[in-house]
């Protein structure tokens, strides 16, 4: 039993470590932006998707790209225009002939979609339609065409961007796609001093190449692990009961009555506590602290959350509603 033990222990140990050296990778060309590199990271031992959101020039694509480098699987950069059709996502069959019999028959071409890592960029600007395309592959990890379903290779994963700012020729995103983001992960202006490094670092000579670290097999080894980091039942408790007051008319919580249209599904709940756990696990502990749920909280319950006109009209964001229900809903028994 011991030495089950200790094989668990080294293996979580490697984890841990491969984890650290792909964030060392990444800051070879990304300056700052630690927050955000670790939602990334807490995406993929999640094993979900995530949507950045932020002004042009704050590296969204960079850093995804920057990831991909670092890890040895499959990528695909997906650039979302008006006029792209779910088959230039999916793929679509082509009339071959074989050389052999002189038949034709019809051949599946595999999309962009048939990678491990997905960069969606600029996916508000397509077509409901081009957009609803991804919604299986997010959810099931499969596409279907013609009436014949394709399984999509693990690890899997989703990263889209999109560009707050410009409203014109865009199309948002519907709320049954937002839920099957992980995270909503915002993108702001770096620092002062973060900025005056950029400056320098990306005028001058470039810097080291990225080197791949981690495998794919490592990546699924990880998601597994993520799933055994340990929780308590009132850490549980207070994050279901964080999830249900965000829910208009149901919420005893008045602040959320008056600015929330619809509040937060048990999906959320899911995302918080696995998130947490990856959090946990990525800084190197095998137990969810309060402070774990609290960082994830607020990636988790932004695009779950939909608020009315009212708040609308006088600036409340969901961001607003989480700090209020972390700072007022207690942990019943307390850890």
């Amino acid at each position: 039993m011991n030495e089950d033990l200790k094989a668990v222990e080294k293996s979580v140990q490697e984890i841990i470590t491969d984890l650290n050296n792909l964030r060392k990778e990444m800051k070879k060309v990304i300056v700052g932006q630690e927050e955000i590199i670790e939602q990334l990271l807490i995406t993929f031992l999640a094993g979900g998707h995530a949507l950045l959101e932020g002004v042009p020039g704050l590296a969204k694509t960079l850093m995804i790209r920057s990831l991909s480098e670092a890890i040895a699987l499959r990528f695909r950069r997906i650039q979302f225009t008006p006029d792209l059709m779910p088959s230039d996502i999916i793929g679509t069959e082509v009339l071959e002939e074989d050389h052999t019999t002189g038949k034709r028959i019809f051949k599946f071409n595999k999309g962009p979609v048939f990678a491990n890592i997905i960069l969606a960029d600029e996916i508000n600007r397509t077509s409901p339609k081009t957009q609803a395309a991804l919604l299986e592959a997010m959810q099931e990890f499969e596409v279907t065409y013609a009436g014949v379903t394709y399984s999509l290779e693990r690890p899997f994963f989703i990263l889209a961007t999109q560009n707050p700012i410009e409203q014109a020729g865009t199309f948002p995103l519907p709320e049954a796609q937002l839920d099957r983001f992980l995270l909503y992960i915002k993108v702001s202006y770096p620092t002062a001093e973060e900025e005056q490094s950029i400056l320098e670092n990306t005028t001058g000579k470039r810097g080291e190449a990225i080197q791949k670290v981690i495998e794919g097999s490592k990546i699924l080894e990880a998601q597994k692990s993520v799933r055994e980091v340990h929780i308590n039942r009132e850490l549980i408790e207070w994050v279901s009961a964080l999830v249900r007051a965000t829910r208009a008319g149901n919420s005893d919580v008045k602040y959320v009555n008056d600015w929330v249209r619809w509040g937060a599904g048990p999906r959320a709940g899911q995302a918080m506590i696995l998130t947490a756990k990856a959090r946990a696990l990525l800084n190197g502990r095998f137990a969810v602290t309060q402070d774990d749920i609290r960082h994830v909280a607020y990636p988790v319950l932004r695009h779950r959350i939909l608020m009315n006109f009212k708040a609308e009209s006088e600036g409340i964001i969901s961001d607003s509603v989480t700090k209020h229900l972390l700072e007022n809903i207690a942990i019943k028994k307390g850890i």
